[in-house]
């Protein structure tokens, strides 16, 4: 699929300073639409696939919650990017990405506190932490964390 968006898109007129982004003439690979109309009990989807039922994490209910499906969504995308960087370095994919989301409530009201601990074995910490650094500058759901002060990454040796 080709498409380009416009500055009468949605996003056509937002432009993210720190990193220079213009998203004017951005190519869209993929695209998808999740909905959910029960709130926090119920079910999540997105139109003919996934189907998960959502419920509220300090409840007894059966079902995922936002912080496990962000938590999965960012240790997945981490490591999908770590693979591929692995990959163009020659490295066999060997990484783990473990993501911890907290829920809080903070002076704003309910935050989360995200924190990913990757673990690369078989490379010195030095060359792992470089990886990961090109991969949390890479990964389309870090970038879109990385300017909260409730997000840490962190390179471990064990877990």
């Amino acid at each position: 699929m080709l498409a380009f968006l416009t500055k009468n898109s949605s996003f056509g007129t937002n432009t993210n300073k720190k990193r220079g982004v213009n998203y004017m003439m951005k190519k869209i690979l993929y695209e998808t639409e999740a909905i959910n109309q029960d709130g926090l009990n119920g079910q999540s989807y997105v139109k003919n696939g996934l189907k998960v039922a959502v419920s509220n994490p300090r409840e007894k209910t059966l079902g995922t919650n936002p912080e496990q499906l962000l938590g999965l969504s960012l240790c997945t995308c981490m490591n999908a990017t770590l693979q591929a960087i692995e990959n163009e370095q020659g490295l066999k994919h060997t990484s783990e990405v473990r993501v911890s989301v907290t829920l809080i409530k903070g002076s704003t009201g309910l935050e989360f506190l995200v924190k990913a601990r990757i673990h690369i074995p078989d490379v010195a910490l030095s060359t792992a932490q470089k990886l990961v650094n090109l991969a949390k500058s890479r990964c389309p759901v870090s970038k879109l964390l990385s300017n909260s002060s409730n997000y840490d990454i962190e390179v471990v040796k064990d877990y």
